[in-house]
C-alpha cells in the first residue's frame, strides 16, 4: 500500500497547463526558445518541474544517509539540471545533480552522495533509464 500518492493533471502537453489534485500546484507551460518554443515569461517546463522534484527528494535521502552515518549535513543544498536531447528514436533526458555539504571534506560528500543515490526514490526510478551525474559542488 502507497504511504502518498500526488496527482496532478495536464492539459495542452508542453504548452498547456499542469495542476496537482489539490490546487497547490498551478502552472501554465511552455517550450523553452531552446526548443524552438515561445518560451513565454511566467511558465515553466517539464524538466524544471522534474528538476525540481528530483533535486528534493535526493536533499531528503542525503540528509537521511547523513543521519544514519552520523555525518553532519547542515546547509546541503542540491541543485538537479535535467536536459532534453534529440535521440534516433525521439528525445532521452540526462540529470545531473550536485550537492553542497559545507561540513563534509570532498572523500565524506562523495561517499555520502553514492549512498543517498542507492536510497533515493527518484534515483530508483531513473536507474538504467536515463544518466545521472553525481558530483560535489
Amino acid at each position: 500500500m502507497a504511504l502518498y500518492t500526488g496527482t496532478a493533471t495536464a492539459t495542452g502537453g508542453r504548452n498547456g497547463h499542469v495542476e496537482s489534485s489539490d490546487g497547490l500546484l498551478k502552472f501554465d507551460l511552455s517550450i523553452p526558445k531552446g526548443m524552438g518554443g515561445p518560451g513565454k515569461d511566467g511558465t515553466t517546463n517539464p524538466e524544471q518541474l522534474f528538476a525540481a522534484g528530483y533535486a528534493a527528494c535526493f536533499g531528503s535521502a542525503v540528509d537521511a544517509v547523513g543521519r544514519m552515518k552520523k555525518l553532519d549535513t547542515t546547509g546541503a543544498e542540491v541543485t538537479c539540471a535535467v536536459s532534453i536531447d534529440k535521440t534516433d528514436g525521439g528525445f532521452q533526458l540526462a540529470a545531473a545533480l550536485t550537492v553542497k555539504l559545507p561540513a563534509l571534506d570532498k572523500a565524506e560528500a562523495e561517499a555520502l552522495l553514492e549512498a543517498a543515490h542507492a536510497m533515493c526514490p527518484y534515483s530508483k526510478a531513473t536507474r538504467g533509464n536515463i544518466d545521472v551525474s553525481l558530483s560535489v559542488g
